[in-house]
């Protein structure tokens, strides 16, 4: 693989040291807010579907045009979840799922002063390996649903997940 192709990645899908970081979102996320017509940062393998549309590591998400599509993003956790969020901010169309982390900068930015609307959950998530089996830990910080439009801030303002939606 070309490593500045995937610059955007690489918090997600290429671990420390050569190991896989991709984790999967949990099925009952996208069954309470789904469904999407795009995922752009989709994991190559996936036991279910996040979206009608996916693109991987391979297509590179980042460089495609999302269209008029409403957007699913679970985006690589790390020092680039900040491109992602910029990226779903201009598109303004979509739900993301992200750490509570209202201290970084890009919450600051693409979230706070971009977002429709914001989904805490109530609990810690627990992800899901590549092969669909449920992570034995969860996720080690609390995780939030960002709005971007109309149709997301409808999703969530009637998610059946327990946690508490907030509009900005």
């Amino acid at each position: 693989m070309n490593s500045s192709k995937h610059d955007g990645w690489s918090g997600h899908h290429r671990g420390y040291e050569g190991q896989t970081n991709e984790w999967l979102t949990p099925p009952e996320i996208i069954q309470a807010v789904g469904p999407f017509d795009l995922d752009p940062c989709s994991p190559i393998n996936r036991p279910w579907n996040t979206a009608n549309k996916h693109y991987t590591i391979e297509d590179d998400g980042l460089a495609q045009d999302w269209g008029s599509d409403f957007v699913w993003m679970n985006p690589p956790y790390g020092p680039h979840t900040k491109v992602w969020m910029k990226k779903l901010s201009e598109h303004n169309n979509g739900i993301a799922l992200i750490f509570a982390r209202t201290d970084t900068e890009y919450f600051q930015k693409y979230v706070f002063n971009k977002a429709d609307c914001i989904f805490f959950l109530a609990k810690r998530l627990y992800f899901h390996y590549i092969d669909g089996s449920k992570s034995k830990n969860n996720s080690g910080a609390p995780s939030v649903l960002i709005g971007y439009g109309e149709k997301s801030c409808n999703r969530l303002s009637n998610c059946p997940l327990e946690g508490k939606f907030v509009t900005l």
